[in-house]
């Protein structure tokens, strides 16, 4: 079994690298894909003026941002992320009353109560030690603060990747699934060890709402194939295979696709939890 440390010291690497790059690549495309995911956790979590607010796995910024705008000149966003690559574009982004800092949220020093919210899209499910992350989250809180985050779901709710994968692995080598207290995109997919997480972290009125939407992947099938082999789970397969197991798997993903290929583009559902709680 990896220690905390060895599983951190991946989760750096991978987002310094591959992962960064490959996000910075695909960035248009997954913006518009996760649109409505955002605009839901964004609303949920109701950043208001001169709030002080934690960006967590911030990003290139765009969640700063907007959390920026809500809290407006009087409030302040601070945007983490563990990627040099992804921070370097937030802070291009010259977004006036936000900050950005490369760090890992689960050790970062942050001040003790400085923050009405801590947000986050995405970024909470990697965390080697999800407990103490939590715990170090709580500790930046103000008491009267809250926590709002956004995670998917199982992975077998998510046909925006099952689908694909159930596709591919018959072509691929053997897929290594991920143990159920690993790190990974469908970490927080079980309700009941994210509850148990965040208690024990300090957090209590703990609210888990079911957001569903579909997932734009792209304009056809060969575009699909594109952008799965540039970013996210598919490519970390891909990158595993030989060229010829690749090729098969991409004709049984591309039949696989076309049931949900439409004159608007190829969709997949894509299911979340949007969660929120406050400090115990």
């Amino acid at each position: 079994m990896k220690s905390r440390d060895e599983i951190a010291a991946e989760q750096a690497a991978y987002w310094n690298g591959p992962g960064g790059q490959g996000w910075l690549a695909s960035y248009d495309r997954i913006q518009h894909s996760i649109a409505g995911f955002s605009a839901a956790v964004l609303a949920a979590a109701a950043a208001k003026p001169g709030e002080k607010v934690l960006d967590v796995g911030c990003g290139t910024g765009e969640t700063t941002a907007m959390l920026a705008q809500a809290v407006g000149r009087t409030g302040h966003v601070l945007g983490v992320d563990i990627s040099e690559v992804l921070v370097s574009a937030a802070r291009a982004r010259n977004v006036a009353n936000a900050t950005f800092e490369v760090g890992d949220a689960a050790s970062h020093a942050f001040d003790t109560g400085a923050f009405d919210l801590v947000f986050s899209r995405f970024g909470v499910m990697f965390f080697a030690d999800p407990v103490e992350a939590f715990r170090n989250l709580h500790r930046a809180l103000k008491p009267a603060g809250r926590l709002v985050f956004l995670c998917w779901r199982p992975l077998q709710e998510n046909p925006w990747v099952g689908t694909l994968m159930q596709a591919a692995a018959p072509h691929l080598p053997p897929i290594q699934r991920p143990g159920p207290e690993d790190p990974g995109p469908f970490a927080f997919g079980d309700r009941a060890r994210v509850e148990r997480i965040l208690r024990a972290a300090g957090f209590a009125e703990l609210s888990f709402g079911r957001l569903d939407r579909l997932l734009p992947q792209g304009r056809d099938i060969p575009e699909v194939l594109d952008s799965i082999s540039r970013f996210g789970p598919m490519s970390r397969l891909f990158a595993q295979a030989e060229p010829v197991q690749v090729e098969r798997a991409k004709q049984a993903i591309a039949e696989a696709l076309r049931p949900h290929a439409t004159a608007e583009g190829v969709r997949l559902a894509g299911a979340c939890w949007l969660v929120s709680g406050k400090p115990a």
